[in-house]
């Protein structure tokens, strides 16, 4: 299939089998016929789309063109592109263009790929489902019945639905490998540091990364190497080469299979396909060992609380005065004299003294207070809520120190489990969910279980390491089920080449 995976176009397009025009037509009448029905691009860009595909095109045949030429992009509605609408699946940026391009987005563009639409997520990457969004949510391609997963759903369903060959997510808690898990694509959280964060609207900063999510694991190599990289604009970026993820060195590997990520709740079907694909990897002369992650357990609690935790110190921002939502100021005044008239009557009534009909009178919120309020309750969903307030409530004095404080020992713990495995192993192989996808609104009013889709996920991102899923089997009830792929931090090469492997076997 020339028009599925982007090294296969890249390579037709450079043996002029096929036009550059016709990989965005055909694209773009994917869109066109799958997209009122499965929900996943918010914006589409036709008209951009085949004008730039005609400059690219030009630099293919004159032989100037980057090594992107023939990738067409989806862009997770939170990185900034400049222009287009950052709206963060929120009804708070509903309208907000960003003014400047994500880091990410400038390398991509530098290196010839082509940008076709704006894709959906969860609210503020706030989800497991993509189902916390203003624009509804979006469906799975391998069965519209069930959730893509969350937060960067659209990003997964784009690639499965064929609509794109390339899409950007973020991965906080899993974002980007769950989804990948559900739809039975490629995806990659690269170390914290990795990928420059500039221009992601931050949900909790010490966890968010960018990532790619493609058909092959080839494919989001070939992005990684692009968009990683240190950057002035983001000081987390690590000041490290970039490794050629492209090129493979067949090495044996050492594979590590925590015992913790194989107990009660796992799903059978699940845990066979991911020791049936170890065993495949031991066959072909990997060393397979046994290893521990003992505070593992404590992932889903000590994440739930620095998360949110930040999400409430990064979300403080919207306040409805400098720009997004922002409430009816006159219904807000007049809702005020209401009050006031009415406490005053109420204050003649009873025969209150003029101190305290004054204190009473000061209690009323005042109009810049009323709007900040009204605007941030109309803007946020349900779950943006919630998490604002858990992590509002863990920084607040007197809980400080019994959950933020406790948690973040509890984060280096699971650091150095990591550290310790990685001591003895190349990579550690585990599931990537405990369950295949889900039905649609199945789980919304469930918010603990709901959470726990993340459970093998998290740890990755607790400890900073590099995390990718990719599909190795199908479940019985016909959904894609996901191989988790973790090495230590800056280990890449090492992930990626294990992936391969896995990929070539299994084929």
């Amino acid at each position: 299939m020339k028009f599925k995976d982007f090294l296969t176009t890249r390579a037709a397009l450079l043996k002029k089998e096929i036009t550059l025009t016709e990989v965005v037509k055909h694209y773009l009448s994917q869109i066109d016929e799958k997209n009122a029905d499965l929900n996943i691009f918010t914006q589409i860009f036709p008209e951009d789309a085949l004008k730039r595909a005609e400059e690219i095109q030009s630099k293919i045949e004159n032989g100037t063109a980057g090594s992107l030429a023939g990738a067409v992009v989806g862009v997770k509605e939170l990185i900034a592109e400049k222009g287009k609408v950052t709206s963060c699946g929120s009804a708070y940026l509903q309208n907000f263009e960003s003014v400047y391009d994500a880091t990410v987005i400038q390398r991509l563009h530098e290196a010839d790929a082509l940008f076709i639409g704006r894709v959906n997520m969860d609210e503020f990457a706030m989800g497991s489902s993509n189902e916390n969004s203003v624009h509804g949510p979006v469906k799975n391609p391998v069965n519209p019945e069930l959730v893509p997963g969350g937060s960067s759903g659209g990003s997964a369903a784009a690639i499965a639905a064929n609509m794109c060959n390339i899409t950007l997510g973020s991965d906080t808690g899993g974002s980007i490998r769950q989804p990948a898990a559900f739809c039975g694509v490629v995806g990659i959280k690269p170390t914290y540091g990795r990928v420059s964060r500039h221009g992601l609207v931050a949900y909790a900063s010490s966890f968010d990364c960018i990532g790619p999510l493609a058909h092959t694991v080839d494919d989001t190599a070939a992005v990684l190497k692009v968009i990683a990289g240190q950057d002035n604009y983001d000081g987390t970026t690590a000041d490290l080469n970039v490794p050629d993820y492209t090129v493979d060195e067949d090495k044996p590997l050492k594979i590590g299979v925590p015992e913790e990520y194989f107990q009660e709740g796992l799903d059978p079907e699940i845990e066979k396909a991911v020791k049936d694909a170890i065993a495949e990897m031991e066959k072909d002369g990997a060393e397979v060992i046994p290893v521990h992650l003992p505070h593992a357990k404590y992932s889903i609690a000590t994440y739930y609380i620095l998360a949110t935790a930040e999400a409430s110190s990064n979300l403080a921002r919207f306040d409805g005065v400098r720009y997004g939502h922002r409430a009816d100021t006159k219904k807000i005044k007049e809702e005020i004299q209401h009050q006031s008239a009415e406490m005053k009557e109420k204050a003649k009534e009873e025969g209150w003294s003029k101190a305290e009909t004054e204190k009473k009178l000061k209690e009323i919120d005042s109009a810049l207070i009323a709007m900040y309020k009204q605007s941030r309750t109309e803007g946020f969903g349900i779950e943006v809520k919630r998490r604002i307030m858990l992590g509002t409530y863990v920084l607040s004095a007197g809980y400080y120190d019994a959950y933020y404080g406790k948690a973040q020992k509890i984060r280096r713990l699971i650091k150095q489990d990591f550290d310790k495995i990685f001591d003895e192993v190349d990579v550690i192989f585990a599931p990537t969910t405990p369950t295949t996808a889900f039905e649609i609104g199945s789980k919304v009013d469930d918010p603990i279980q709901m959470y726990l889709n993340d459970i093998y996920t998290i740890s990755a991102n607790l400890a900073g390491i590099c995390g990718l899923s990719l599909p190795v089997a199908n479940h019985s009830n016909g959904s894609p089920i996901g191989l988790q792929i973790m090495a230590n931090v800056f280990e890449e090469p090492k992930m990626i080449h294990a992936a391969r492997k896995i990929e070539r076997l299994l084929a």
